[in-house]
């Protein structure tokens, strides 16, 4: 008995065609223009429907341990597959810091009980950690976290000394949050003394410059350069940055990457106005030539990967003064939905989308077996229905802290199923919570 996915518009390896999937246990068993279905075998009409492989979000918060009034495991990873991310990499800026091999498997460990999409935690850095990051396995830990530039939590690695031994001796990927401190507490410190507490929301992308992000990425850059590290650099904010990254050799054969985050592809300083500090994130979202250069950047492949940096905090918190403030929000329910309105604007493809939500990620990672509809791939499967309008309202956000900075949009596109691992997880807007999602494995 399997799975049988009929009539479905399958979208991967840079092509689309009609065809079927079959399932069979956690596995894609077949992948044909059209599949016979045998006795037993569960048949879903796919229909007019996209069915592409399920997204690999690599930077999302969920809070858990210690921030577990803001989020969950379960309640982020309830939301991710609502929005067709079948597999995430979580951040170290839990409370304690990971920072140590033990409390890495300890995340691990709440995964495996309540994680409803596969999983992976990176391995945290600070500057006198270095000997426990060294011993990371990188068979089946996505990567190394390292915040150059302070954020949520306190994981700053400002010493240069620890810098050059962690890009000259990790073992595995190194992924950066970059934004230089020195130039952030200048500028926080020069509107401080115009404001006082009360500085206006819409100057957060002026504390956190284009200056700021670029001094560090950079910097970053030219250390990966120096020492043939594998460097990530997370959540591009800045036209300036983007001549820091190339986009004439192949994804494999890079050695220094970037990811754009769907916040900054979708708001511009001019929101703030609106939205206030439901937008406020770190790296700031900035002006509408920023955003365009991202966008533009992504699809000419400077940019290798979409992500979110889903980092939810309660609304209580959120609407406060500048300083008291925190950065981030909620995206994994909305990531695909909100791509799904730039194709249907005529700015992506279906193709774009999948390679850069799916398929890159499953690259740059080296992850097994996922990130493509292939046969003997796990089945990691997601339906979309281009057709089917729906409006973000707090009812139908399934994030526990209850709010998104999406609400009010009107999507012209909706997430129909759901499978990870070849179990169905979610369907028709419901959540089917009877199977836990996998630990994500990596060829390396």
């Amino acid at each position: 008995m399997g799975t049988l996915i009929k009539n479905a518009r399958i979208v991967n390896d840079g092509g689309c065609f009609v065809g079927d999937v079959l399932i069979k246990g956690q596995f894609i068993e077949r992948v044909d223009k059209s599949i016979e279905a045998t006795p037993g075998d569960t048949i879903i009409d796919a229909k007019e429907k996209f069915l592409i492989p399920g997204l690999i979000d690599d930077q999302v918060h969920f809070r858990e341990p210690g921030l577990t009034h803001k989020a969950t495991i379960f309640t982020e990873s309830r939301a991710a597959v609502a929005g067709g991310i079948t597999s995430f990499m979580e951040m170290p800026n839990t409370v304690p810091n990971t920072l140590t091999q033990e409390l890495l498997e300890a995340k691990y460990a709440i995964g495996a009980k309540d994680s409803i999409a596969n999983y992976s935690f990176f391995m945290g850095v600070s500057n006198d950690n270095i000997e426990e990051v060294l011993k990371t396995d990188v068979k089946n830990v996505c990567g190394i976290k390292v915040f150059m530039g302070s954020s949520t939590g306190n994981m700053l690695v400002d010493d240069e000394h620890t810098l050059h031994k962690l890009f000259s001796s990790a073992p595995t990927l190194i992924a950066a949050h970059c934004e230089d401190e020195a130039t952030i507490r200048k500028n926080t410190e020069d509107f401080r003394r115009i404001y006082g507490e009360e500085v206006p929301i819409h100057l957060h992308p002026s504390i956190r410059s284009e200056e700021a992000c670029y001094k560090s990425s950079s910097f970053a850059r030219d250390l990966a350069m120096k020492t043939g590290a594998r460097l990530h650099i997370l959540h591009i904010s800045t036209a300036k940055e983007l001549e820091l990254f190339r986009n004439d050799i192949p994804l494999k054969d890079k050695k220094i990457t970037a990811e754009a985050c769907i916040h900054h592809m979708w708001f511009e300083n001019k929101d703030y106005e609106e939205k206030g500090s439901l937008i406020k994130w770190n790296p700031a979202v900035k002006t509408h030539k920023d955003k365009q250069a991202i966008l533009e950047a992504v699809k000419s492949g400077r940019i290798d990967v979409i992500a979110t940096d889903h980092a939810p905090h309660t609304l209580e918190e959120k609407q406060n003064t500048y300083f008291k403030a925190p950065s981030g929000g909620p995206l994994v329910q909305h990531s695909l939905v909100t791509m799904m309105e730039y194709f249907h604007q005529g700015l992506f493809t279906m193709e774009e989308i999948v390679e850069k939500m799916c398929h890159n990620p499953a690259i740059l990672f080296e992850i097994d077996r996922r990130g493509y509809i292939r046969e003997g791939y796990y089945a990691d499967i997601v339906l979309v229905d281009p057709h089917k309008k729906w409006t973000v309202s707090k009812e139908n956000i399934l994030a526990q802290c209850g709010w998104s900075p999406f609400e009010g949009q009107e999507y012209q596109s909706s997430v129909t199923h759901t499978i990870v691992s070849g179990n169905l997880v979610y369907e028709e807007g419901k959540l089917i919570d009877k199977s836990r999602g996998m630990r994500l494995q990596f060829n390396r």
